[in-house]
């Protein structure tokens, strides 16, 4: 380590960790994001800070070699450490290189001249009800690509649905089984659109509870300029809060889980050629998918491994970073959990399967990389996730040494290089990296996830296909107390652990390096983790809520007249307006731009308006949907808004009244 003689071995530590927060102050004003250069540049810097962490890690930090149970405690979470991080090395090579394909988009806009390609719109949906999928139907219809055809591929085999569909004007289609899926329903509406005297052109596929906006056939379909390019992928916003958003009341000012992956990750996985389907809000071309003869059916993440089975006949995929759709995020946490165990367990499908990284097929290394890489992140990431929770506690009990290390060495090498790593991901991803809630994130899910992971690895197949359940009821507080159970367990370890090794000698020593002084910081950050893990736990209710970016002018007609008011919030049933204070049970018209004049009467009168009851009619239902979903700008947080956040925080954790 670097040593200077006149501050001491802790002040020289304390330095170097200056010297990069410095050079972090610096960096926003030198860097361009979009520049491979600059990006090589500083995860080139990180490697070698994560490869000198490393040997530090394996050369000086080990419990003494033997057969005691303090080595194989400490050799087991160096393993786990290790191998997590040979993940994140690969993820940092995978960020050096950033691709916008938008320019290319708008450079090609239109390039079928005259006649419009035929798109075939496929509406996959099981289960859900009628609120949820009215939308996403609704928006289809509304695209502005002409040449369409929206199809509701119904596994749930509903006759209210068969009735909706031909109110709407829309195919609807279901078969006599649910053999392969989501994707064996998919194989079933193409086999029966092959037999049509007019085949479609594209097939573009969304979940039943995504909207897409008026410009998603337009916009992807001009990356198709390219006769190669087999299928395009935008990115999945959403216009509600995911469960730990919502529950840690911090929907306002932090990013929505997958933001990172989608508005960065794949956009570094574009330039390398290695971005994937996503399934929901993706086209793909006609004569593609009949090359393939359909979509695989070996993963319940259909959508991974049909990228690769392109890519292994020839075809391309390309990422659009354009928000051309919105849908619904899962509402509760089991459903969440669910939901990424279900991707976990699909990806490891695919490493076992014939599009497997050592399978013989016609893959590139690029692609084999690719499924590499994603095993390693659902490997690695979330037991080492629980492991650094449980390791701790076995030096505060079992005075087991875990990490035997002196506090300059720990604050010099993993302190500068995480401090690093903290600096770039924020830098260039706009400040997304928030260490405690992106612990929180992972750790939720760790356990079935890794269960998962390492199930799906041994015995890939046999298992049930989860469906991701949308709507419900959500008006009322849950609490998922066997979610809870296990990080309610480890805090309360983690506490009393704390409080011992604070006040007494007697469960803890000073055998490991610094002992207390290493293990002491780490046990009380895992405090913190777990503390706001629990209270993420706690479902809070949920209630519609449309707010525009900015309140816009509205009419406002009773019996008292006609006046111009500004609309605030506003959902399918109610509406808030500001300017003009109304009684209650007040009867009127309210005009609202792209809707018309809707029948209304006022709820509550607030201090500086009313609250207000809307009666649409079908056609101003339909209307207010395509306001709320297809048009404008990507709902939700783009970014972190670290005042903000710190207040909704300081907020829910107090449990004070929003």
């Amino acid at each position: 380590m670097f040593f200077y003689p006149h501050v001491g071995e802790l002040g020289s530590a304390y330095l170097q960790v200056m010297l990069v927060a410095g050079i972090g102050l610096i960096l926003p004003f030198v860097v361009n994001r979009s520049s491979t250069v600059h990006r090589v540049a500083l995860f080139v810097v990180s490697i070698v800070l994560a490869l000198r962490y490393a040997f530090w890690r394996i050369t000086d930090t080990l419990a003494p070699v033997g057969l005691t149970i303090d080595f194989a405690a400490s050799g087991a979470l160096l393993l786990l450490e290790m191998v997590a991080l040979v993940g994140s090395l690969s993820a940092f090579v995978i960020m050096m290189r950033v691709r916008d394909r938008s320019p290319e988009a708008d450079e090609h806009a239109a390039w079928w001249g005259e006649h419009e390609p035929r798109v075939a719109i496929l509406i996959a949906t099981y289960n859900e009800e009628l609120d949820v999928l009215a939308r996403t139907i609704i928006g289809a219809k509304s695209l502005r690509h002409v040449n369409k055809e929206v199809l509701v591929l119904d596994d749930g085999r509903r006759d209210w649905l068969r009735d909706y569909c031909a109110a709407q004007a829309v195919r609807y289609m279901r078969r006599p089984d649910n053999k392969g899926s989501k994707a064996g329903n998919i194989n079933h509406a193409l086999a029966r659109l092959a037999e049509d005297e007019v085949v479609p052109d594209f097939v573009a596929v969304l979940d039943a509870d995504f909207v897409p906006h008026r410009g998603f056939i337009s916009r992807t379909l001009a990356l198709f300029h390219d006769p190669e390019v087999g299928l395009v992928q935008t990115p999945q916003h959403f216009f509600n809060a995911d469960p730990i958003q919502h529950n840690l009341g911090v929907a306002r000012s932090y990013p929505d889980e997958q933001r990172f992956f989608f508005d960065h990750m794949q956009a570094s996985r574009d330039a390398w050629g290695i971005a994937f389907c996503c399934g929901t809000s993706s086209v793909c071309r006609w004569t593609a998918l009949q090359d393939l003869g359909g979509l695989p059916t070996e993963s319940v993440t259909e959508d991974f491994m049909l990228t690769l089975a392109l890519q292994n006949i020839g075809w391309r995929s390309v990422y659009l970073a354009e928000p051309l759709t919105e849908g619904l995020a899962p509402e509760g946490l089991k459903e969440y959990v669910t939901q990424r165990a279900r991707w976990c367990l699909g990806l490891m499908q695919i490493a076992r399967s014939s599009m497997g990284p050592f399978a013989r097929n016609n893959l590139r290394l690029r692609d084999r990389w690719s499924v590499i890489d994603s095993v390693f992140y659902w490997m690695t990431t979330f037991p080492f996730r629980v492991a650094a929770i449980v390791f701790p506690l076995l030096y505060w009990f079992f005075n087991i040494t875990v990490v035997d290390a002196r506090l300059p060495d720990v604050i010099t090498y993993f302190g500068t290089f995480y401090l690093w790593i903290i600096v770039v991901l924020n830098l260039l991803s706009r400040g997304m990296v928030v260490p405690i809630l992106n612990d929180v994130s992972q750790l939720i899910g760790a356990i079935p996830i890794s269960r998962a992971a390492f199930t799906g690895l041994l015995r890939p197949h046999g298992h049930p296909f989860s469906v991701t359940a949308k709507g419900g009821d959500r008006s009322r507080i849950v609490v998922q107390w066997r979610m809870m159970a296990p990080f309610a367990i480890m805090l309360t370890l983690t506490l009393v652990g704390l409080c011992l090794g604070i006040v007494s000698d007697r469960f803890s020593y000073n055998d490991a390096g610094d002992g207390k002084w290493v293990v002491l910081f780490w046990t009380g950050y895992n405090a913190v983790v777990l503390a706001v893990t629990v209270i993420a736990c706690v479902e809070l209710p949920r209630r519609e809520r449309h707010i525009a970016d900015a309140p816009e002018r509205a009419l406002f007609e009773s019996e008292d007249g006609a006046h111009e008011v500004w609309l605030t919030s506003l959902t399918a049933d109610t509406a808030r307006v500001r300017g003009r204070r109304y009684p209650p049970t007040t009867r009127g018209v309210l005009e609202i731009a792209e809707v018309g004049a809707v029948e209304s009467y006022v709820i509550s009168e607030t201090r500086d308006g009313a609250r207000v009851q809307l009666l649409p009619n079908e056609a101003q239902r339909e209307a207010l949907f395509v306001k709320f979903y297809a048009e404008g700008a990507e709902p939700g947080v783009a970014n972190v808004r670290l005042s903000a956040m710190m207040s909704d925080l300081a907020r829910r954790l107090s449990f004070s009244s929003r």
